[in-house]
């Protein structure tokens, strides 16, 4: 009794919205005044970064953007409405007993994320906002970015009174992180993993608490035979502007009965080329253009984070859509025609977590689908499916009021 009561002592009581609003708040004013010295201690991490992967030394770069998105979402998170106890269902029994559902936090959330700062401000935002205490596991390349950010929310905690275990930050190794999957040291509620197919593959099969996937992107774009072109043109080059996002676009489906297919095919190739981008065909595709072929249908699975897109001829609309579920992430995906009933078929049968009409998949992204920011973008259907903001980081609580019923 004397362990449970010690443990419990430890546990984090649910801050007050206007205490949680203003650590936000806080936090960014922090983020304003220590501008120049995080930019300064990023730069470390980058210099020190020796791996090959253009995506990822993208993701871990801070500079005065990415600090202004990290304040704009802090202060976008305080001017939300609060997430926690909020009524989702009302009833009253027979016998009188009044019965509410109502939202609650998770607990405590561990986030484990390759490269990116941003995600240490973002993620831990949208947790301490939701009444969760989070964890964050970030990659060993941003670990003195991550640390700095870190310290800032301590200081954000600290100067109103609030404990800083509410943010913890784990400096494990890849044996330490397995171990603590495995046998948590303390209470993990939920786990999310942000990052490569080996990262997610890993903590899948080490995790012994509830995981929320945030998939692979591979995202499709559809070029539908009835296609306004020049929309076509502007959503496939947008959705390949940021190559180290998982909602970027990384293969291109024309359909065979597409008029002018081969002038619109020479210049989207034409234009991939001018933003460097390697251009990669099927058989069909690399005969009519010169590009290169693929030489394994393997390829139409990968995520290529990468300079490079795959272009394809296909049929009709049902062959695209058994493609797409075939081949995907289940992240975002995208047809440009002006059918609308055509585009309402693709709509309602591919199994992405977002589906397109004529626009860019990289609105797939919490804080440009209106949730202020996001922990991560989920490819799992449950317990939320595409972006996860601040109001899925929450379950439900039952309140049951009575005066003596019994059963």
């Amino acid at each position: 009794m004397a362990y449970e009561q010690k443990k419990h002592k430890k546990m984090n009581t649910l801050l007050s919205i206007e205490k949680r609003n203003a650590v936000l708040l806080k936090m960014a004013s922090l983020l304003e005044e220590e501008r120049t010295t995080l930019i300064k201690i990023n730069k470390e991490d980058l210099e020190a970064y020796k791996g090959d992967d253009i995506s990822m030394f993208d993701r871990l770069k801070v500079d005065d953007f990415k600090v202004d998105e990290m304040i704009k979402s802090v202060t976008h998170l305080a001017s939300q409405e609060d997430p926690v106890g909020v009524e989702r269902f009302s009833f009253k029994h027979d016998n009188g007993m009044q019965v509410y559902n109502k939202t609650a936090s998770f607990g405590t959330v561990l986030i484990i994320y390759e490269s990116r700062p941003d995600v240490t401000v973002e993620a831990g935002g949208i947790a301490f906002k939701s009444g969760n205490k989070i964890l964050l596991k970030g990659g060993k390349e941003s670990l003195k970015s991550n640390l700095k950010i870190v310290e800032l929310w301590h200081q954000a905690l600290k100067a109103h009174g609030a404990s800083s275990d509410w943010v913890e930050y784990l400096q494990f190794n890849r044996t330490e992180t397995q171990a603590f999957l495995e046998k948590p040291t303390q209470k993990v509620d939920l786990i999310v993993p942000r990052g490569g197919e080996r990262l997610i593959a890993f903590v899948k099969e080490h995790a012994t608490c509830p995981v929320i996937i945030s998939g692979r992107g591979n995202n499709f774009v559809y070029v539908h035979k009835e296609a306004d072109l020049d929309i076509a043109i502007d959503v496939i080059i947008n959705g390949k502007s940021k190559i180290s996002a998982c909602n970027a676009v990384d293969k291109i489906l024309i359909d065979e009965n597409l008029p002018n297919k081969t002038e619109f095919v020479n210049t989207l190739i034409l234009k991939l080329s001018d933003s460097k981008i390697k251009v990669l065909g099927d058989e069909t595709i690399s005969k009519a253009h010169g590009v290169e072929a693929i030489t394994s249908d393997d390829i139409w699975y990968q995520e290529f984070l990468d300079y490079k897109i795959l272009i394809g001829e296909i049929e009709s609309n049902q062959d695209t859509i058994a493609m797409i579920n075939k081949y995907s992430g289940g992240h975002s995906s995208v047809i440009v025609t002006t059918n609308e009933d055509e585009a309402k078929v693709f709509m309602e049968n591919v199994d992405t977590a977002a589906v397109y009409h004529n626009a860019s998949t990289r609105f797939t992204d919490g804080g440009q689908l209106g949730l202020g920011g996001e922990l991560a973008i989920s490819t799992d259907k449950l317990h939320q499916r595409g972006p996860i903001g601040l109001q899925h980081l929450v379950t439900n609580k039952w309140y049951v009021h009575g005066n003596g019923q019994i059963r």
